[in-house]
């Protein structure tokens, strides 16, 4: 039987520790962990542009690659973390050299990924070893990491003034993301945040620079945008443990990448705050529609991106009041499912199936290993210590069925 593991979720979060432009004069702390959140999130944005004509079976197939395409590219780079990307390109060019690093990287994944089932493990030993193709897929992803990147540097070019690759390494990002301007969208994001679309894509990046649990000493200390890859890998594995149909995987992943994005408008609310009486959670919530409207939503509409507004509002929760309530759209109207009914009856393209139930519990996971790491690093806290208190205590029962015991998972971890 298919199962999650503590070793994956882990493995996972540890991108955090990945530092990024590690040869560079850095401002901040840059980690894989954030711009693999950033990339995901533009390629959503590019995905539904691109596959506005597409029937609903072949739209959903896309996701699912662009899905499983990022994270399978981002665990093998999780392993290769010490090589260049320049020295990598050298290896992909040698296809005997790049088969012998593929092959000892499988090796190394295995005990990771295997205890999420053989077909899982076959696409990503598919992907990693068979000859890519330049699908809509890949160059969406391509495009993707090409604007985080780009972006990412953007934070450290006029640092090194001295910095002899600083021209060339701008000018080869802005090369290759031109190569993809037959995207629907490429060149609203090159135009920058003029364009509503690129104005889009900068207000999600600028998640890299809220740090969570912002009172509390972690090492390592993660973003909101590093914190929200993680929930949506997580949810995108329990999804396949859980035999999720493909449109709710798709859903799922999405939803969990753009949960806490109207704390880019907010900043990171702690929770405490946040549930002290009820009229001031619903005066941050009122605060987070308005601004959503003002900032995201309206923006995004008025400049021919109303699909990628809708999507969004449907992961928000917006129409139901919660992102964490399962889901489901009949006709034009979105209603919440109970979590059994959802994939016993809605588990298909045409109800558009979100389990924000489940969304929720990897928010709390994600929340957990951040917590349970900087403990393991030596920081000593009161808060790190009640925060893995109150998620045991409150998950201990918690049991979403084929495997996904809550309580047993967080018991490895004593």
């Amino acid at each position: 039987m298919a199962s999650i593991r503590k070793s994956l979720l882990q493995f996972v979060f540890s991108g955090a520790y990945m530092k990024r432009w590690n040869d560079k004069l850095r401002p901040m702390n840059l980690c894989e962990l954030d711009k693999q959140g950033h990339k995901m999130m533009v390629a959503w944005a590019l995905y539904v542009l691109n596959s506005r004509s597409m029937p609903s079976e072949e739209r959903v197939a896309l996701g699912l690659r662009i899905i499983e395409g990022g994270l399978f590219d981002y665990l093998y780079r999780l392993i290769i973390t010490d090589i260049k990307p320049p020295v990598f390109y050298q290896i992909k060019a040698n296809p005997e050299h790049y088969q012998r690093l593929t092959a000892w990287v499988l090796e190394q994944l295995m005990p990771r990924l295997q205890p999420l089932g053989p077909e899982l493990w076959n696409r990503l030993e598919a992907r990693l070893t068979g000859t890519r193709r330049d699908d809509l897929a890949d160059a969406i992803l391509d495009a993707a990491h090409l604007y985080a990147s780009r972006w990412e540097f953007s934070l450290i070019r006029n640092l090194g003034e001295w910095d002899e690759e600083r021209d060339e390494i701008d000018a080869s990002f802005m090369r290759q993301l031109e190569a993809r301007s037959d995207l629907i969208g490429v060149n609203d994001l090159i135009k920058g945040p003029e364009t509503p679309l690129g104005h889009f894509a900068h207000l999600c990046g600028q998640l890299r620079f809220q740090t969570r649990w912002s009172q509390t000493p972690r090492v390592p200390e993660t973003s909101v945008l590093g914190h929200l890859f993680a929930v949506a890998a997580y949810a995108h594995f329990f999804g396949v443990v859980a035999g999720a149909g493909e449109a709710q995987r798709v859903n799922n992943f999405f939803a969990a990448l753009f949960h806490d994005l109207p704390e880019v408008l907010t900043r990171d609310i702690i929770s405490p705050v946040k549930q002290s009486v009820q009229p001031i959670a619903d005066l941050i919530k009122q605060y987070e529609d308005s601004e959503l409207e003002r900032r995201v939503f309206g923006p995004l509409r008025e400049g021919g991106c109303a699909d990628v507004a809708e999507r969004l509002e449907y992961f928000l929760g917006i129409e139901v009041g919660s992102e964490f309530a399962p889901t489901v759209c009949e006709g034009k109207a979105v209603r919440k499912v109970s979590r059994q009914d959802l994939y016993t009856q809605f588990d298909d393209e045409a109800h558009d199936p979100k389990d924000g139930e489940m969304i929720k519990i990897c928010d709390s996971l994600a929340a957990f290993v951040e917590a349970y790491t900087a403990l393991r690093n030596g920081i000593s806290s009161d808060q790190l210590q009640g925060a893995l208190w109150r998620i045991k205590s409150s998950h201990a029962t918690t049991d979403l069925g084929d495997g996904l015991h809550i309580g047993a998972i967080l018991a490895d971890f004593d």
